[in-house]
Parts: structure tokens; C-alpha cells; sequence
């Protein structure tokens, strides 16, 4: 009977300890002086002498992550419902140019099944996920962010929201950033990158199923919230989750730093007295010339002036040059000595290819040790400088997965330097065109159409003004690690608002590419630019570029060949002999259908990117009858309407430097710039595995 009875006591304590476990976990922590083994950093995160949770410093393209050691207990074992739970935590964004307010990307509030979040990205995805994983129910991820960047990918609101995520960083809901003042009950507005620290409350209620989010400048909680969003957070909860801060930055740093935070399952957090809490230093003034000149002797003074002037002299010799036109599309810029050193000194080793309008070199960012690719441009010529102007313009406020991004550029005497992401995969043509060193199988290639169609939709249709990219083709879709396809080289796009008429310009283009209508009017339109995606995905089918001058008996046009082989019923002999068969057949007869529908004389029979993308996801069934597209008869006869500038033949584009590009969208250049001086692009950005 009485080892019944020990029996039964130890239940009830072991009982007691699960009930005690699952419902109080809690810790508060006013600096992060003594957290000991308590918090798990990683990336660029640390705890500053002063105590201050530093999550980044103002270094590009950074992330931090700092979450608590242990795994905390979310959900009840026997009902597997989510427990309340509160959290308080104080912070400040410092932006690298404190000034202006210009600096990203934002942190975030996560809970995470793994502390460590291995694979995620820096810049828009602010650590918590990557390009591929973003948007999985299997992230099990929960996010309140503090994003200072406007994202279009992400749908963000502004570029000073909060926001509330689930799984992917498209908020399920968010606001512009503010807070109630005591007694108000009008918003405030609030400024998260002015350096001032900022206490949040977030507030889970499970028994509403209702998350808030509130926000003050004070130590006192508002009695309203700014965000609220009714949800239950169970069934994207796992039982253990880890809490945590992450962090990231973009081409525009911030530091971001966390002064205290508390946190409790189920009951109220305890709010941080912002008095108590460890402080910034102040920046300091420097007084040292002062010093050194009421301390040195007049002999020495005169020889630190004579040194200091030689030295003035040369730098003003070798700096950077810094134009209205390059103010006003953004600080972007790398200083030279950085893109010198990231090449070692652009030494022939780090060569991937050339052209006419100069070279191309691999880097690493000293910084940050990420790969880049530098477009050294000459700029001899005036063209030089237009192109080096458009390419900025252009891609530099562009965002989607499947465009390439600019990182920026630098300007020193006879040289302008564009960076991108280096890709290490290059360029389509290579994969598809005469004798590639790997054949890229049918799965590999529809998703890379689908991937190029989905960037030039978003040119056409989901930026803020419409984008004529003007020069599709293999060449100019490059591939990331994964062979995802992305679409580059901006020096021909021309920009124009929305529902306005595009002017007449100079015909530019490669040839095979070119829509007829454009040697009568000389007016890209997103139809002309259509006709040259239609090229884009017969040549991806077949393997063959649009014109083959060597082909016999005479020169083949691709879209003729195609079209002669369907009206023969041998629709299927078009595809890449290459594939050895080995295809899905009727993604082949869609991708051929559109081919010919984009590939059409007439402008108005093409279909718009947004009806090619819903044929390519299969939400509408391409039609059983397909119109001829007719002949090149302006192409063949070379009666071209109208005047011919700048072409690119798409015959030769490998053999002139086998490019292998990266490319990129900056954050912030937000100005219009008169691209109607633009002529054919320079240069596409040079990869591995180049032979020169």
C-alpha cells in the first residue's frame, strides 16, 4: 500500500511538472548582459559590451539571427491547441545613411521550429526564408516583420509596414508603421529606420484566436493595437518552436539592434522600462584636427599641409565621379577601390568574357565574400554612357525572382562598373545551341519558359510603370545554381506609363526577334515584345535559333520551318532532336501553339503575357487551331520600312564572348530617366566555364 502511495505522488508531481512546463514558460531580459548560453546567434548577430542585442551592423547584404536556446512548449498535449502567449521586446533600426532615413531591409519577431533558419537570404527576405521555400506550409514559420522596404514581389504595402506572416513574407495583413499616444486616438505616425527605440507588444489569444500588435515610443503599453488579424495559429504550430529576432540588410544597410525583451505562454508579458535599457552611443564629433593643429610646431604643420595636398591631389586624380544623373537614380554606388579589390585588380584570371563595349570580370565582395559579376563598360563613346545610364534605370527599381538583379555601380574617369549576381550557370544559349556540353532535359526547359514568362508579365503588367524589355532571346536568360531561368540584359527596355502610347524610337533589337510592325512604326509595344518571346520558345523547343544562315538550301527562318512542318501534320519532328524523345508531349504541342500565336504579323492576333502565363499553367486550354503567322516578308526582303540602327544578330551571340550573366534589381533608384537614347546593350555578364 505504501509503494502505491509513492507511486501515485510521483505521478502527481510528474503530472504537476508537464502542466508547469506547458504553461509558464517565461524570461525577461532587460539588456543582454549575463543571457549566457540562453540566446543562440548566428550571421552577423552579437552582444555588444553595452549589453545591446546587435542582430547586423550597416555591412550590405547582411542577416542575423538571435533566437532563445531552448524550444518553448506552444501547444497543449491533449488538445493540440496553440497556448496564449505574450511577448515584449524594444528596438531601433540605424540606417547606413542616417540622414536620409536610407538603409534595409527590417527584422522580424519569428517563431521557428529550428533556431539556426540554414538556407534562408538576406536583402527582401529578411533571414527568415529563400526564393524556393518561401510560401511552404512545411516552414511552420510565424513572423511579425518591421520591413523598411517596399518589396512588389511581396505585395508590401509601403516601405515602413509591420507586418504579420505566416509562412511566407506576403503579410497576412499589415499597416503603415505607427502607434496611439497616450490618450489619442488617432494613429501616430512612426518612422522604424529614425534610430528611435520602439517597444512592441504581441499578443496571442487563444481562446479568440486573435493576434495583435501594438507599438509605442513610450514604457507604457497603448491601450489600442495598430495590427490585428484573427487566426488560429495551431495547425501551423509544431509542438516545440523556438523564438527569436531575424535580420537582414540590403545594397542600403541598417544596423539593427534589440535593447530588452520579455516573453510568457499564457499571461501578459512584462513591459520593458525603455529608461533601464542599455543606450546607443551618441555619435561623437572629432575634434582631432583641433588638437593637431594647437599641438604640432608651424615646420610640422607646413609639412603635414605639403603631404596632405599630394595626397589631396592624387585622390582627387583617381576618385569616383559623382554626376547629377547618378544622383538623381539613387546612391547605389561601389567605390572602386572595393570592385579593385573584389577582382584583384581585374587581372585577366578573373576574365569571363568581353565584347564591344569592354569586359567582364568575377568578384567577391570583400564584405560580404558573395560572388558578383562586374561589367567594366568603355564609355569612350556617347553610346557607351546612354547604355551605362539605361541599365540603371531600367533594372535598378525592377524586383521579381526571374529578372536578374542589379547591385549597383561605380564611375572613375574612363570606367562605369554595373554589378549583378553572379550566376553560375550563364546563359540559356549555350544549353540549347549548337553542340552543348549538357543537354537540358524537358522538365528543365518548360520551367525556365515558365519563369521567363512570369518576369516579362511582371514588366508588362505589375510595375508601376510598363516595361518594353526590347531584346528576349536565349542569350539573355540567365541561370541561377538551380537553372532557374532569369531574364536580363535591360540596355534596350524602354519605360512609359501605364495606358499611355509609347513614342516612336530608333529600331533596336536582334535580328529573327523583331516584330514586322516595327519597321512601319518604330514604337515598341509589350505585343512587340510578345512576338520575340514567341521566338524565345520555339528555339527552346527545337533547339535552333531563329535564322540560320548556314542552314541549306537556303536560309531558314525558324517560325517558317515550324509552321511548314505543322501544316505536314509532323508537328512533334520540331522538337530538339536532343531530348532523344524524352518529353511531355503535350506541354511540347502548348509550347509550339504559343509559339506560333506569339510569332504572329499581326500585333493584335498575339496573345497578352498574362493569357501566355494562364496557357503555360494549364488554366486555360491553349486552341485546337492555331493561325499561320505568315512570312518575314520585311526580314527576307530587306525592305525594312523605316530606318535599321544597332542590330544584334542572333546567330553569333555565343561565339562573340559566350556569355554567362548575372543580373539584379536594386532596392531604392525610384526616378524616371530618358531612355530614348538608348542603343544596343554592351555586354552581358560573363559566367564560369568560358572559353576565350
Amino acid at each position: 500500500m505504501a509503494e502505491r502511495l509513492v507511486l501515485f505522488c510521483l505521478a502527481l508531481l510528474f503530472l504537476s511538472r508537464l502542466v508547469l512546463s506547458e504553461s509558464d514558460s517565461e524570461f525577461f531580459y532587460s539588456g543582454f548582459h549575463d543571457v549566457g548560453n540562453n540566446m543562440s546567434l548566428n550571421g552577423a548577430a552579437e552582444i555588444e559590451n553595452n549589453g545591446i542585442l546587435k542582430l547586423t551592423n550597416d555591412t550590405p547584404r547582411l542577416l542575423g539571427h538571435a533566437f532563445q536556446s531552448k524550444a518553448v512548449l506552444f501547444k497543449n498535449s491533449s488538445t493540440g491547441k496553440v497556448f496564449s502567449f505574450s511577448t515584449a521586446f524594444a528596438f531601433a533600426i540605424v540606417p547606413q545613411f542616417n540622414s536620409v532615413n536610407l538603409g534595409g531591409h527590417g527584422m522580424a519577431f519569428a517563431i521557428s521550429p529550428t533556431k539556426e533558419l540554414n538556407g534562408t537570404l538576406s536583402r527582401q527576405y529578411l533571414g527568415l526564408v529563400n526564393s524556393n521555400d518561401n510560401g511552404n506550409f512545411s516552414n511552420h514559420l510565424f513572423a511579425v516583420e518591421f520591413d523598411t522596404v517596399q518589396d512588389l514581389e511581396f505585395k508590401d504595402i509601403n516601405d515602413n509596414h509591420v507586418g504579420i506572416d505566416l509562412n511566407s513574407l506576403d503579410s497576412n495583413a499589415s499597416v503603415p508603421a505607427g502607434y496611439f499616444a497616450d490618450g489619442n486616438s488617432t494613429i501616430s505616425d512612426l518612422i522604424l529606420k529614425s534610430g528611435r527605440i520602439i517597444q512592441v507588444w504581441i499578443d496571442y489569444d487563444s481562446s479568440k484566436n486573435q493576434l495583435n500588435v501594438t507599438l509605442s515610443l513610450s514604457s507604457s503599453k497603448p491601450n489600442n493595437s495598430i495590427l490585428s488579424l484573427d487566426v488560429d495559429l495551431s495547425p501551423n504550430f509544431e509542438d516545440n518552436m523556438y523564438v527569436g529576432f531575424s535580420a537582414s540588410t540590403g545594397l542600403l544597410a541598417a544596423a539593427h539592434y534589440v535593447f530588452g525583451w520579455s516573453f510568457k505562454i499564457n499571461g501578459q508579458a512584462q513591459s520593458l522600462d525603455l529608461s533601464s535599457l542599455p543606450k546607443l552611443p551618441l555619435p561623437q564629433k572629432n575634434h582631432e584636427g583641433l588638437i593637431l593643429g594647437t599641438s604640432i610646431s608651424a615646420a610640422a604643420f607646413m609639412l603635414f599641409a605639403v603631404l596632405l595636398a599630394l595626397y589631396i591631389v592624387k585622390r582627387i586624380k583617381n576618385m569616383d565621379v559623382i554626376e547629377d544623373w547618378e544622383l538623381s537614380v539613387g546612391p547605389h554606388r561601389f567605390s572602386y577601390k572595393e570592385l579593385k579589390q573584389a577582382t584583384r585588380g581585374f587581372r585577366d584570371k578573373e576574365l569571363l568574357g568581353f565584347g564591344g563595349f569592354g569586359r567582364v570580370y568575377k568578384g567577391t565582395l570583400p564584405n560580404s565574400n558573395s560572388q558578383v559579376a562586374v561589367k567594366r563598360v568603355n564609355h569612350e563613346s556617347k553610346q557607351g554612357l546612354r547604355e551605362f545610364i539605361s541599365e540603371i534605370a531600367s533594372i535598378g527599381r525592377l524586383r521579381h525572382r526571374n529578372l536578374v538583379q542589379l547591385l549597383g555601380w561605380c564611375r572613375r574617369r574612363g570606367d562605369l562598373l554595373l554589378v549583378y549576381d553572379f550566376m553560375p550557370n550563364g546563359s540559356l544559349d549555350k544549353y540549347i545551341f549548337d553542340e552543348p556540353e549538357m543537354i537540358l532535359s524537358w522538365e528543365q526547359r518548360f520551367k525556365i519558359i515558365k519563369g521567363v514568362a512570369s518576369g516579362l508579365l511582371y514588366l508588362h503588367e505589375g510595375w508601376e510603370q510598363t516595361v518594353i524589355h526590347r531584346d528576349i532571346k536565349a542569350g539573355n536568360v540567365l541561370l541561377d545554381s538551380e537553372l532557374n531561368g532569369r531574364l536580363g540584359d535591360f540596355g534596350l527596355a524602354k519605360l512609359y506609363e501605364h495606358g499611355s502610347n509609347p513614342g516612336t524610337t530608333r529600331v533596336v533589337g536582334t535580328l529573327g526577334y523583331l516584330a514586322p510592325e516595327l519597321t512601319k512604326t518604330g514604337k515598341p509595344t509589350t505585343s512587340s515584345d510578345v512576338f520575340a518571346f514567341g521566338a524565345f520558345l520555339l528555339e527552346v523547343l527545337c533547339g535552333r535559333r531563329p535564322i540560320e544562315q548556314k542552314a541549306l538550301p537556303e536560309e531558314l527562318i525558324l517560325v517558317d520551318w515550324v509552321w511548314d512542318r505543322c501544316k505536314r501534320g509532323a508537328i512533334l519532328e520540331v522538337v530538339d532532336p536532343r531530348l532523344g524523345g524524352h518529353y511531355d508531349e503535350i506541354e511540347a504541342v502548348v509550347v509550339l501553339k504559343l509559339g506560333l500565336m506569339c510569332s504572329s504579323n499581326a500585333s493584335e492576333r498575339r496573345p497578352s503575357m498574362r493569357q501566355v502565363v494562364r496557357y503555360l499553367e494549364g488554366e486555360v486550354v491553349v486552341p485546337e487551331v492555331v493561325a499561320a503567322p505568315e512570312e518575314y516578308d520585311a526580314n527576307k526582303s530587306g525592305d525594312h520600312g523605316g530606318e535599321f540602327e544597332d542590330f544584334l544578330h542572333s546567330y553569333p551571340t555565343s561565339s562573340y564572348f559566350e556569355k554567362v550573366s548575372a543580373w539584379s534589381s536594386a532596392e531604392y533608384p525610384d526616378r524616371d530617366v530618358d531612355l530614348e537614347a538608348c542603343t544596343t546593350s554592351p555586354l552581358s555578364i560573363a559566367g564560369k566555364g568560358v572559353k576565350r
